[in-house]
């Protein structure tokens, strides 16, 4: 199938030929059923590519349906990375510092493996299935990829097993774990296949996250097409490949030579001592005026600033700017909430000495709140940013849930009914030829996980019920096409952790497990099924056959999370003192703690002593109602003018696109909005033959250099000896210590304590 270039003119039987092979006797215009920021409405573009230029850089629009896909060399990698990564990685998530590795590191490696299986494996057939089918194709790699990624972060539903046995003595046989896990991992599974319609079909949801790792496969490939430009200048291959290397060696200085460059708050360092300087400029523990990092972990850690459109990332800064620079020193300033006696931003919680709070002071020796202890020690108090945080939170609840009434409803509705053949764009039409999943296959996900989810509360002591269940599998299908349309316009998601709390926190109050299993059906069930149809939407993008990539996807999932759970089982086994404080060798387990901490803080003392009528944090609840009408207000006046700058404004955005907060900080996002605004803004605007040809490809370059360097820094120098290698050098001198003699390292409030001992309420 022959591909455009600029300035060509397609012949007749070039145009046949593409119509033939699409099956579509016309074209349909490829333009949004809503008023889409991405879309490039001056663009001229032909009917056989994108009219997203984002897209077209990065996705090729041809596909040879003939090329190898599901073989025996794509299992047999794709099954062992499946083993091996999510196996290394929960080993390590217990530890710190941890290192991750990522699936980007699986893409990369698995290029040589495949290419190395095509040269040296003999061309036999085994029942009738070549062992080498010839050279190592794009699309087995992208399979291949799939499979090592679907599970490779720690199962969320882990820190469950893990808290049960390490905060209330709880340790339940392999078959409630695996079939917890399973549940947890898979359901949402099915809810992503019914979503796909909506979230992988239509051309306006372009999930600009995988446009990175497209355009990574056709660079390694060597792939041409069309929307590639025509820029002459270095190719992408070698581009990629100084990007790289460029990456992995500057890497060892932010992250161990001079560690001032990843945390360069230069403004405190002038005025260590004062504390307002401080709290404004610093990057541990304030507002990070100091604007910018050389670490590129840091700049990325709420994604790659060069996948996000513009116009999104100017409304996460926004967002930023108005409620942390603007908001936040406002309320401390005036002592809202007692912040002054605290940091002014802060992961942790406090007691009203400015202490952290000691959840075993108010529990019962069956971990349940006691009330006398508690009002004998102390209410829980939050940072100024850390409780801002859950009020935008709050917002975006109710803002997506506007935002998509008002914006997509039509989209929505016509994608009910539009089957994959008539979608108005290249990369549907070419997926049509394939089979698609029957829904019948989903269905069976969903009603054999359900009996999984129901047997693991009910037969064990969860304190959960069954309506308890399917509140929270509501609340995750509710939610999945909304948020999941916002993040694959804008590159943001939107996370219902807090929701679900608040949801168990008053509906069943004293239950620190079920709290937690709540937590994790309603929020990571709905994660779990955007993941997949964001793996979908790589594969669509990829010409990927449909049934294989079901197949791959939910094999490997079921493998990862059946290696996580045996590896988590022999480490509380084998490894002395494991989540002890004082480990000697590092295995803390520093993401139990906090989910335990949580269970306890959200399912013991509970919402209703934060955020009720009357209590600290009563006023956080109304930005629920901010939330429900803020969209409101920009869609009146879009209709008013409908080409104003208004039409850019995304209020699920502005509120949640601040979402990691904590444990980000302005030092992810400060940076983050810079780095979005040179290379999407302006480079885009006055260069865009280069960004079209390189945006991508830099950014999976150097995410990869940072991912390969951080493996080779934890092995060789911070994991060997543990980890005292250069404790008495490098680790010592000024570039790796000044950043942390400052106030804004030491969390340094702006003022003590009162006379009596405490701040806050006297009786609570």
């Amino acid at each position: 199938m022959a591909a455009y270039h600029s300035g060509d003119k397609h012949s007749t039987s070039t145009l046949d030929e593409k119509l033939d092979a699409e099956k579509q006797a016309g074209v349909v215009p490829a333009i949004g059923e809503f008023d889409d920021p991405n879309l490039d409405k001056e663009a001229v573009v032909l009917e056989d590519d994108s009219p997203y230029p984002e897209v077209r850089s990065a996705v090729a629009n041809t596909d040879d349906p003939d090329m190898p896909v599901s073989t025996i060399r794509a299992w047999t990698i794709g099954l062992i990375w499946s083993i091996i990564i999510p196996g290394m990685n929960q080993f390590f998530f217990f530890r710190y510092p941890a290192v991750t590795v990522g699936g980007i590191v699986a893409q990369l490696l698995s290029f040589p493996l495949g290419r190395l299986w095509a040269r040296f494996m003999p061309q036999v057939k085994v029942f009738g299935v070549s062992l080498n089918p010839g050279p190592f194709t794009v699309k087995e790699h992208v399979l291949i990829t799939i499979m090592a990624t679907v599970g490779y972060q720690s199962a969320y539903a882990t820190d469950i097993i893990a808290v049960q046995r390490v905060y209330y003595n709880q340790i339940y046989n392999f078959g409630y774990q695996w079939m917890l896990v399973m549940a947890t991992q898979m359901i949402g599974f099915s809810i992503g296949g019914i979503a796909r319609r909506f979230l992988v079909s239509p051309p306006s949801m372009i999930w600009p996250a995988n446009l990175v790792t497209c355009a990574l496969f056709n660079t390694l490939h060597s792939q041409q097409y069309s929307g590639m430009g025509t820029r002459g200048g270095i190719s992408r291959e070698r581009f990629f490949v100084f990007a790289f290397l460029g990456s992995l060696v500057w890497y060892f200085f932010p992250n161990y030579i001079f560690g001032a460059l990843g945390f360069f708050n230069w403004v405190c360092w002038i005025a260590p001592d004062n504390v307002v300087v401080n709290q404004l400029f610093g990057y541990y523990s304030g507002l990070g005026m100091s604007l910018i990092t050389f670490d590129w972990s840091q700049i990325a850690y709420i994604g790659s600033p060069l996948a996000t459109p513009w116009w999104a990332s100017a409304n996460v800064a926004a967002g930023f700017v108005f409620f942390f620079w603007i908001i936040t020193p406002i309320l401390y300033y005036t002592n809202t909430w007692y912040a002054k006696y605290m940091p002014m931003s802060s992961r942790t919680s406090f007691d009203n000495t400015g202490a952290s709070y000691d959840v075993s002071r108010v529990l019962t020796a069956d971990s349940t709140l006691d009330v006398e202890k508690y009002k004998a020690y102390s209410p829980l108090f939050l940072s100024a940013t850390f409780a801002l945080s859950y009020g935008l939170s709050f917002a975006s609840i109710t803002a997506t849930v506007t935002h998509t009434i008002l914006y997509f409803r039509k989209q929505i509705w016509i994608q009910a009914r539009r089957s994959l053949s008539e979608q108005p764009d290249i990369h549907a039409r070419l997926m049509s030829r394939y089979r698609q999943v029957p829904e019948w296959w989903y269905g069976i996900i969903f009603v054999t996980m359900f009996v999984f989810s129901v047997i693991s509360i009910e037969v064990w002591h969860t304190q959960m019920p069954v309506w308890a269940l399917v509140l929270a599998l509501v609340v995750a299908f509710v939610y999945v096409i909304p948020i999941g349309m916002i993040q694959a316009i804008t590159n943001q998601q939107i996370g219902l952790n807090v929701i679900t709390e608040l949801i168990i926190g008053y509906a069943l109050p004293g239950r620190p497990i079920a709290m937690m299993l709540f937590k994790t059906y309603g929020y990571i069930t709905m994660y779990q099924a955007l993941q997949f149809t964001s793996d979908f939407k790589l594969a669509h993008y990829m010409k990927i056959p449909p049934r294989p990539m079901f197949f791959a996807q939910v094999i490997a999932a079921a493998i990862a999370g059946t290696v996580q759970l045996g590896v988590q089982a022999w480490m509380f086994t084998n490894i002395e003192g494991m989540c002890d404080p004082k480990q000697k060798d590092g295995f803390i387990c520093p993401s139990t703690e906090v989910f335990g901490t949580a269970s306890i803080i959200w399912g013991v003392v509970g919402p209703q002593r934060q955020f009720s009528h009357g209590q600290i944090y009563y006023g956080l609840l109304f930005f629920f109602l901010v939330g429900a009408v803020a969209p409101v207000a920009t869609y009146l006046i879009s209709l008013k003018w409908p080409n104003s700058i208004i039409k850019y404004v995304n209020f699920p955005v502005i509120f949640s696109g601040v979402g990691y907060i904590p444990p980000a900080s302005a030092l992810n996002y400060v940076p983050w909005t810079i780095v979005a605004f040179i290379f999407n803004y302006v480079i885009r605007r006055r260069h865009f033959s280069w960004w079209t040809k390189y945006n991508y490809i830099l950014s999976a370059g150097l995410d990869s250099g940072v991912a390969v360097c951080a493996i080779l820094i934890f092995f060789c120098l911070q994991y060997p000896r543990n980890g005292t290698i250069g404790e008495n050098t490098i680790m010592t001198w000024w570039g790796n210590t000044v950043m942390t003699k400052t106030a804004d390292y030491n969390s340094t409030p702006l003022w003590p304590l009162p006379e009596k001992g405490y701040f806050g309420p006297d009786s609570w």
